[in-house]
Order: C-alpha cells, then sequence, then structure tokens
C-alpha cells in the first residue's frame, strides 16, 4: 500500500507488497528500510534488496511506523523513485501501432489494471492528462503488477490537444462510450488506433468524444449498464489484437 509522497517518490509498506515490487521492478525501489532485529521473512527481503544493489538502512520501528502512515508494515517499508514520465512528443514520434488514451481515470487501482491489460495486449504507450486524474503512485506500480516498468506513460496539459496531434499523425481516435450503436467487434481495426477510454462516473467528456472518428460500445448482455473500465478496454485491446494476429502488434 502507499504511503505519503517523501523525496518525489512514495512509501511502499508491508513485506508481500514490497517483496513484488522487488520481484517484478527493482528499479523502481531507491532504497528499503528494514526494521532493527528483523528476522524471518522481513531480513530474507533485506538480502533479496541487497542482491539486487538496493540500499538496505535498519530502522526503528517507531520510523517505520510513521512512514508507513498507518499501514501494516510488517518491519519492511521501501522508498519509491519518482516515476518518470515519457516525453509525449517522443512517444508519438516513435509511432506505436496502438496507443491507450485515458480521460481522467481517478482510481489509481483503475488506472494500474489499465496498465496491466496494455502491456499485455502490445500497446506502445499511455497518455494521461495533468490534472483531475490519478498520477503514476505506489498503488499504480502495484496494481499494474510491474508493467509501469515496461510502458511508456506520458502525462498531457490538454488532451484533446494529445488527440488532434494523434490524429495528424495518422492515427485513427476510437472512443469507447457505452451508449454508443456500434459495437467494438464491429469495428475494423485500423494499423495506427488510439483506444480512449474516459473517467469511472461519466466516462469520455463531451469534448473529447466530439474528437474521437468512431465511438463503439462492448455489448452488455446481462443485466448491469456497464463494466469497469479496466476490463471494458481489456476487451476492446484484445479485441484488436485478435484482428491484428496476422499483422505485426509492435511495441515500438
Amino acid at each position: 500500500m502507499q504511503g505519503k509522497e517523501a523525496d518525489g517518490g512514495a512509501w511502499l509498506a508491508g513485506i508481500n507488497p514490497v517483496y513484488e515490487q522487488l520481484k517484478r521492478d527493482p528499479r523502481a525501489i531507491r532504497r528499503v528500510l528494514v526494521a532493527r532485529g528483523a528476522r524471518g521473512r522481513a531480513a530474507e527481503i533485506a538480502e533479496q534488496a541487497k542482491r539486487a544493489g538496493l540500499e538496505v538502512v535498519s530502522e526503528d520501528v517507531r520510523r517505520l511506523e510513521r512512514f508507513a502512515e498507518g499501514v501494516p508494515h510488517q518491519g519492511v517499508v521501501a522508498l519509491l523513485v519518482a516515476y518518470e514520465y515519457a516525453d509525449w512528443h517522443a512517444l508519438l514520434d516513435k509511432k506505436p501501432a496502438c496507443v491507450l488514451v485515458a480521460d481522467q481515470v481517478t482510481d489509481p487501482r483503475n488506472l494500474g489494471a489499465l496498465v496491466r491489460s496494455a502491456e499485455a495486449a502490445g500497446v506502445g504507450g499511455l497518455v494521461i492528462p495533468q490534472h483531475r486524474a490519478a498520477s503514476v503512485t505506489a498503488v499504480v506500480t502495484k496494481a499494474a503488477a510491474g508493467a509501469t516498468a515496461f510502458v511508456p506513460i506520458a502525462r498531457v496539459v490538454n488532451l484533446s490537444r494529445a488527440l488532434e496531434e494523434l490524429k495528424r499523425a495518422g492515427y485513427w481516435i476510437i472512443g469507447l462510450d457505452g451508449s454508443a450503436r456500434q459495437s467494438v467487434f464491429e469495428l475494423g481495426f485500423p494499423e495506427l488506433s488510439a483506444l480512449v477510454v474516459g473517467s469511472e462516473g461519466t466516462g469520455l467528456r463531451p469534448l473529447t468524444r466530439a474528437t474521437c472518428d468512431h465511438l463503439v460500445s462492448v455489448p452488455m448482455l446481462g443485466r448491469i449498464e456497464s463494466l469497469n473500465v479496466s476490463v471494458a478496454a481489456a476487451v476492446a485491446l484484445y479485441e484488436r489484437v485478435r484482428q491484428t494476429s496476422g499483422r505485426k502488434v509492435s511495441m515500438d
């Protein structure tokens, strides 16, 4: 779980969260703090961190409690490196076949799940707005299961402008909208596509929706009205994978 921001990074507390971070992406850790006299799994994590070349510091339990801010730390706290966002124009210049755009997704767990699905589906980059949206934190990193180390994430001031720049670069903008008449399974995904998903509560903003070339929905055959944003995105991304299986799906 995520603690307070510190030195540009954030604290990750608890044996399992720190262990998973060490296993998936130790580069995201600046240093590991372990309670003095730690034994068992806490001591094992300290040794694992040392083998990874990380700084390991023995700390008083009371200091660990302060860093963890009420999260059960079990004698282990890690300070994460501040996430380094990708340069938006550098990402655009690489021209990946598929880009995922998140329009004001505010739940960090949903953002992390989006990153995880994007990495699994071969997406070349994720674009998020700078304001009124979740940023990449320890919670996002944990929910992404390490995928933040592999998917470039660019943060832009004006999302509508970024979508227009994608259009000028040859991308077709495809918005996921629960009210759209066209199913995502009826759309033929173009070679260059940007999939746009909206916020958890209100979906795509009007200006974002108006910028899209196509609006598609995931068919809902049951009684509930919509899917979680990360689940809906995963369905659409894998429909694209299915359609482009005969083509190269590039992350470059």
